[in-house]
Formats: structure tokens, C-alpha cells, sequence
């Protein structure tokens, strides 16, 4: 009779220790999980305290410090917030130059120089009209964008080589039928009239499903632009072109200039 009792009280012994070892396993797993890199809590006081370089800087770092999925696409979220607070301000960083405007120079030519946009050399500067003036300082952007349009999750990606400055939730063709391949931006509308079979639909006209901004490609009728059905956006429903939310496509037409690339991928 002892030999039994003696295997019972062996196996019980066992199951406490693998209940145990389990416990201990998954309390290490959320205390990994709850822990914040030491980055990641730097970076959230040099954004509160308006030191946007140095938050940006650190939470870059605290990209690498960690490998939790949530931890990562929040880390990502709150850089591109910064990454665009930078590029709408007088903050100087590796993508801009101070510009001293010469006599004759207007906002136009500057753009065009430096392959950049009126409206981000004046939300930068918080400039209201197009007014210059010689001596005045500006800071110009200088990097160059460009645009990854992921089908497969409807996702758009602002780039400046291998950086993503900003990611975009975007509608894209039903049926997949948004075209692949690389194409440029080769004209920019405010408030687009949309011409659609039979008629002609103004900008006021709540049927105009353009939005508020239309950047057309080098490829006829395609483009990415605004919506009035954003409750739409993360799914395949447009006739081939890139929808965004208006405010967001508002945003990314201030930044990037025509003949930026836009490459649409499966």
C-alpha cells in the first residue's frame, strides 16, 4: 500500500511544480509586457516638455528595445505624431535648411528650388499669406518623400527613403483593382471638381466623392484624394484610386510636391 500512496504523492508533487514553474513563467511574461523601456519613458517626458528632437530620437531607440507587438505599433504611432510636428514647424532637423530670402524670390520659386511645397514652406514658417520679404530666414525642406500604397492592407506609407515619417489608413479599388507599379504625382487640385461620366460634379456638391484634395498620377484617371464615406476607409471600395480621410490627405498635399513617386503593391 505504501508504494502507491508513495507514486500519488510523487505525481502531485510534480503538478505543483509544473503549476508553479507556469505561474512563474507567464508572471515574468507580464511583467516584460507592462515594463516600459527606459527610452520609451524619456522620450514621453522630452514630448511633453516640447523637446521634439530629442523625442524623436528616443523613441527611435526604444524601437530597438523591445519586441512586444502592441509596445512596437505604439512606439511607431507616437514617432510619426513627432515626425510630423517637426516637418509643420520652425524646428530645424537633417531634413530642412535655413533659407535667407533674396530680393525677387517668392515663395514659388523657393518650392520649386528646393523641390518642396509653398503650403509646407508656410505651415513651417506660420506664414499667413505668401508676403517675403529680403533677409527674412525660412526653413525649407530638402529630403525628398515618397509614397508605398500597400493594397493588401490598405494602408498608405509617406517615406523619406527607408523612414516611414507617417502611416494612413486608405480605401483602395474594389476587386483589387488599384493599378501596380510606380507611378509620379503630376497635378494637385484644392477642392477638385469631379468629371464623371455624363456629368460634372462641383466641389460643394455633397455627391462629389473627390473630398477636398485630388493629387492626380502620370497614369489617367488615377490618383489618390479625399473621401465623404470615410466610415469606408481600410477597405477595397473605390474605382481604382487611393481614398483618405480629408484632413489626413490635406496633410500629405502640403508635404509632398508633383513629381513625387507613389508605388501602389499588392
Amino acid at each position: 500500500m505504501k508504494r502507491p500512496l508513495t507514486i500519488i504523492l510523487v505525481g502531485i508533487g510534480i503538478v505543483c511544480f509544473a503549476v508553479t514553474l507556469i505561474f512563474l513563467v507567464n508572471k515574468s511574461k507580464n511583467a516584460n509586457h507592462n515594463s516600459q523601456s527606459p527610452y520609451a519613458k524619456e522620450a514621453d517626458m522630452a514630448f511633453l516638455n516640447g523637446d521634439y528632437l530629442e523625442a524623436q530620437k528616443l523613441y527611435k531607440q526604444a524601437q530597438g528595445d523591445t519586441e512586444d507587438v502592441d509596445k512596437l505599433k505604439d512606439t511607431q504611432k507616437k514617432l510619426e505624431d513627432i515626425n510630423i510636428k517637426i516637418i509643420f514647424s520652425r524646428i530645424m532637423d537633417r531634413c530642412s535648411v535655413k533659407y535667407t530670402v533674396k530680393p525677387n524670390d517668392s515663395l514659388v520659386k523657393i518650392a520649386k528650388d528646393y523641390n518642396t511645397t509653398v503650403e509646407l514652406i508656410k505651415r513651417a514658417n506660420n506664414l499667413s499669406g505668401d508676403i517675403i520679404r529680403p533677409q527674412d530666414e525660412l526653413k525649407v525642406n530638402n529630403c525628398k518623400f515618397a509614397i508605398i500604397v500597400d493594397k493588401s492592407q490598405n494602408l498608405l506609407f509617406l517615406k523619406n527613403g527607408d523612414e516611414i515619417i507617417k502611416t494612413y489608413v486608405v480605401s483602395t479599388g474594389k476587386n483589387n483593382s488599384s493599378p501596380v507599379g510606380t507611378f509620379k504625382i503630376v497635378n494637385k487640385q484644392v477642392d477638385p471638381t469631379w468629371f464623371k461620366a455624363g456629368a460634372v460634379v462641383p466641389p460643394e456638391s455633397p455627391e462629389n466623392i473627390l473630398g477636398t484634395r485630388w493629387m492626380g498620377f502620370d497614369l489617367k484617371s488615377y490618383g489618390i484624394h479625399g473621401t465623404t464615406d470615410p466610415d469606408a476607409l481600410g477597405k477595397q471600395v473605390t474605382a481604382g484610386c487611393v481614398r483618405m480621410r480629408n484632413s489626413e490627405v490635406e496633410e500629405l498635399y502640403d508635404i509632398v510636391p508633383i513629381g513625387t513617386e507613389v508605388t501602389i503593391v499588392d
